[in-house]
C-alpha cells in the first residue's frame, strides 16, 4: 500500500532505533544513562530524524548510531566503575588510558565527546581522529586482473560482477552502488553513468554487462516492477543492502576497500582531484588526500578531462 502511493512513506528504522535506545539504557546507573541519553536523542535521533522528514536512507546512519551509542556506554560505565568518575569529571588521562587499552572501535567516543564539549558537560578533553595503520590497496596488476575476471569470468552472477567493476573502475562505496538508479545510465554513445555532477563514460566491455543487467534485474517479483534501483531488493522498493554484496565479493576474495583506494589513486593521476571528487561523488578533501598519497602534483594536468581520461584508462 505503501509502495504504491497510498499511504504516505514510512521510515521503518527510525521506530526500531527509537525502542533500541530505550532497551539500550534501561536499567543502567544514572550517571551513565543520562548523558548517554543526552548524547543518542539529541545529536543521533535529531539528526536522523531529518533524515527520515527528508526522504533520505536512514539504514547507514541508524547503523554508525548504535555502534557510536554502544562504545559510549562502555566508556562511561568503566569510567565509573574505575574511577568512580562521570563525564562532567573525566580527565584527558581517562581518554587516552581507554583508547590505548582497547580496540580501535573504542575510537568511535569521539563524537560523544564533541558534543560534550559542544553543550559545555566537560570543555577539557578532546580525541582526535584515528589514523589508520595502514591503507588497504591492491596492485594495478591485481586490479587489472579483477576487472577481467569480473569482465569476462563466471566467479560471481552477473549482478555482483557489475557491482565489483563499479568499485574497480569508480571508485564507489558500496553505499553509492545500491542507491544507483536505472535513470543515472545514459545508453549513448558513449554509456554514460552519473555519480556526481556529471556523467562519466563508459568502456565498451563494461558498457554491455550494465546493459544486461538493466535488461534482466533481480528481485523484482518481490520488489515490484517500478523499482528504481540498478540493483532492486526482496522487499517493494527496496534496494540491495551493501552489506550483501560485500560478503559476496569477499567470497570470491575481492578487498571492496582495496580495490576503491587503488581506483581512486589512479583516477587522481590521470586529472585533477577536484574533477574526479565532483564526478564521482567524493568530497574534494577526500581526492585530494589520495592525490597527496599518490605524491602527484597538477599543474601540468590543468586541461584535461576525467569525462575523457575514464574510458582512455582502460584500454590499455
Amino acid at each position: 500500500m505503501e509502495y504504491h502511493g497510498l499511504l504516505p512513506p514510512r521510515d521503518r528504522w527510525l521506530p526500531r532505533f527509537e525502542q533500541w535506545i530505550d532497551d539500550k539504557l534501561i536499567d543502567l546507573p544514572t550517571e551513565v544513562a543520562r548523558p548517554a541519553r543526552h548524547f543518542a536523542t539529541w545529536h543521533h535521533l535529531r539528526r536522523i530524524r531529518a533524515i527520515a522528514d527528508a526522504g533520505g536512507d536512514t539504514q547507514p546512519s541508524v547503523r554508525s548510531a548504535k555502534q557510536e551509542i554502544t562504545e559510549t556506554v562502555k566508556f562511561l560505565s568503566w569510567l565509573r566503575s574505575t574511577y568512580g568518575r562521570t563525564i562532567e569529571t573525566c580527565t584527558q588521562h581517562d581518554v587516552d588510558q581507554w583508547i590505548a587499552t582497547g580496540p580501535t572501535t573504542r575510537y568511535t567516543i569521539r563524537t560523544f565527546l564533541v558534543i560534550c564539549k559542544q553543550d559545555r558537560l566537560n570543555t577539557a578533553v578532546q580525541l582526535g581522529h584515528r589514523a589508520p595503520k595502514t591503507t588497504p590497496s591492491l596492485t594495478q596488476a591485481q586490479r587489472i586482473a579483477w576487472i577481467s575476471e569480473l569482465l569476462t569470468g563466471d566467479s560471481e552472477t552477473l549482478p555482483y560482477r557489475v557491482a565489483g567493476v563499479l568499485i574497480l573502475l569508480y571508485a564507489q562505496p558500496l553505499k553509492s552502488i545500491v542507491r544507483l538508479q536505472t535513470s543515472s545510465i545514459i545508453d549513448g554513445n558513449p554509456m554514460a553513468i552519473t555519480f556526481g555532477k556529471h556523467p562519466v563514460d563508459v568502456p565498451k566491455p563494461f558498457a554491455q554487462l550494465v546493459r544486461d543487467v538493466l535488461a534482466h534485474r533481480t528481485n523484482l517479483r518481490t520488489s515490484g516492477h517500478g523499482n528504481p534501483w540498478l540493483f532492486p531488493g526482496t522487499h517493494a522498493g527496496d534496494h540491495l543492502h551493501p552489506d550483501t554484496i560485500m560478503h559476496r565479493l569477499r567470497l570470491i576474495g575481492m578487498s571492496n576497500l582495496g580495490a576503491r583506494n587503488s581506483a581512486l589513486d589512479d583516477l587522481v593521476l590521470e586529472c585533477p582531484p577536484s574533477v574526479v571528487a565532483d564526478a564521482l561523488g567524493y568530497s574534494h578533501q577526500v581526492a585530494f588526500l589520495h592525490a597527496e598519497r599518490s605524491g602527484e602534483t597538477w599543474a601540468r594536468y590543468a586541461g584535461r578531462r576525467l569525462l575523457h581520461t575514464l574510458p582512455l584508462s582502460y584500454r590499455r
